[in-house]
């Protein structure tokens, strides 16, 4: 072989280990960023801001609070405020749930599709994730009056037991009642500076709303929990578990009725409660017969019962 192709083969030797490093170091952060696009998906789907029912869910009352506080001037900053804390803190409890339900969560159809229970993140990562989201939060609480900061710590401490309060109780849905309906507390304090009936009527109002909606979410689930050991309302109510929904909705429109009348609100917000009434009463209906698919449409248009109610306040002062 002649010094010419040993050359030519070295050179085509040298060719091929160097598109080979270059190869290598190009994948490793092509690969980075791949993992990297994975995490955050798995941080997106563990706050579910693909899925933002309940960030309505506790967005709309808290705006209840906020406009009767205020009655129907809110600043702009305290709007501001508590729709990004509603966001946060809604993140944070789907993250707090999911931590405590992730070794349930594989056994249930609906949700073993969940980050925690696939392991897409870890419970460090998951755990970091909320130490951010609560920090995020205390930002925006040093910015409203210190007079709320004892109802805060009330929130904050209802969204952390809830999750487990479905291990020994049947009733964890009062207790996401208590914790979706702090926001009106913060809110109408903000404006007002005190807590008077008004307040608490509309607290009521929403603790009902809730355990409403939340019981026929329990009903979509009902036979999975009953497999693995969960308790809910859904399973303590039995067969009468649909009517008593329609009780709590009925006596929740029944407070919202009371607070109208003790403001003298305005042609808009008895219209927006009438239409509320409608609304919550045909999506009630459309689960009658209590199957679970139809149980988990209702708890998911629920959340326009509590905007229409709203609307209802956005003009009636």
């Amino acid at each position: 072989m002649n010094s010419n192709s040993m050359n030519s083969n070295s050179m085509n030797s040298n060719s091929t280990t160097s598109n080979s490093t270059n190869s290598i170091s190009t994948s490793i952060p092509i690969a980075s960023a791949h993992a990297l696009g994975d995490l955050a998906k798995a941080a997106i789907q563990l706050m579910r801001w693909d899925k933002p029912v309940g960030f309505w869910l506790l967005l709309w009352p808290t705006l209840w609070g906020l406009w009767c506080g205020a009655n129907g001037q809110p600043s702009l900053q305290h709007i501001l405020i508590f729709a990004l804390g509603a966001f946060i803190m809604r993140s944070a409890g789907c993250v707090v749930n999911d931590i405590a339900d992730r070794n349930f969560d594989k056994d249930v159809k609906r949700t073993a599709q969940r980050p925690l229970a696939q392991g897409r993140i870890s419970v460090g990562k998951a755990v970091g994730l909320l130490a951010g989201l609560l920090l995020c939060a205390l930002g925006l609480l040093v910015l409203l009056p210190v007079t709320l900061v004892p109802i805060a710590l009330a929130a904050v401490m209802l969204a952390m037991v809830y999750p487990l309060m479905k291990r020994v109780t049947h009733f964890p849905q009062v207790v996401l009642g208590l914790a979706f309906s702090t926001g009106i507390l913060m809110a109408y304090v903000a404006e007002r500076g005190r807590l008077d009936a008004v307040a608490w009527g509309l607290f009521i109002a929403n603790a009902l709303f809730t355990l409403c909606y939340d019981t026929l979410y329990a009903m979509a689930d009902k036979e999975d929990d009953l497999k693995i050991g969960v308790k809910s309302t859904a399973i303590a109510f039995g067969r009468w578990g649909w009517h008593l929904c329609v009780g709590f909705f009925g006596i929740s429109l029944m407070c919202l009725l009371i607070v109208g009348a003790y403001l003298s609100l305005g042609l808009a917000y008895w219209i927006g409660w009438c239409t509320a009434t409608l609304m919550g009463g045909w999506i009630l209906w459309s689960c009658a017969d209590k199957h679970p698919e139809r149980c988990f449409f209702a708890f998911k248009k629920m959340h326009w019962v509590a905007f229409v109610v709203f609307l209802g306040f956005l003009d009636a002062f």
